[in-house]
């Protein structure tokens, strides 16, 4: 079972204890979130919840290790009571946006690290026509793909990487947004 956050504190005490796993790639699940969210922040300078998503996508690997089918819905259902429902449903379908990708791009196949086509399979593997058609209709398509394409990138060992109080001031806008509209878009 996920924990719940109840803070900003409680989310970054979660994403530094992302050191103590690699989910057997080049770096941990803290800079692995980090270098993530730093390409995000190049990419899509003016969306704080991109970026955010980009950060905790995968926070569900840290709680519950060795879980790839089911690691983005975890990190959804725990991030969603605190950062909203866009940035869940950035987290929840970036293993959705690699199915979609390896489905639709030839070469993409050729950037994903080994770990990654080894998930492949247990996250459902090539999308159906209809799995396709589905994906292509979530409002979040192209942010979807975004994030997918610096997840993939993220994978750096040599990546200097920002500190991740850089990112607390991001984090705390995202939750303080999310709370200002009322808790509307759960």
């Amino acid at each position: 079972m996920a924990e719940r956050l109840r803070d900003v504190d409680a989310l970054v005490a979660l994403l530094l204890r992302g050191r103590e796993f690699a989910d057997q790639e080049a770096v941990d699940l803290l800079a692995h979130g980090l270098q993530c969210a730093a390409g995000l922040a190049q990419a899509a300078p003016d969306d704080a919840e991109l970026q955010v998503a980009g950060l905790v996508h995968d926070i569900g690997s840290i709680v519950e290790p060795g879980r790839a089918a089911t690691h983005a819905a975890t990190g959804a259902a725990m991030v969603a009571p605190l950062l909203g429902r866009r940035v869940a449903a950035l987290v929840a379908g970036h293993d959705q946006a690699k199915r979609y990708l390896v489905t639709t791009d030839p070469a993409y196949a050729a950037v994903l690290s080994p770990q990654s086509v080894a998930t492949l399979a247990v996250q459902g593997g090539v999308m159906t026509a209809r799995d396709r058609a589905a994906f292509e209709r979530r409002s979040q398509f192209a942010d979807l793909l975004t994030l997918r394409r610096a997840d993939d990138r993220a994978k750096d060992p040599t990546a200097t990487v920002t500190d991740l109080g850089k990112w607390r001031v991001p984090l705390e806008t995202v939750a303080r947004s999310f709370r200002r509209r009322g808790r509307r878009d759960r």
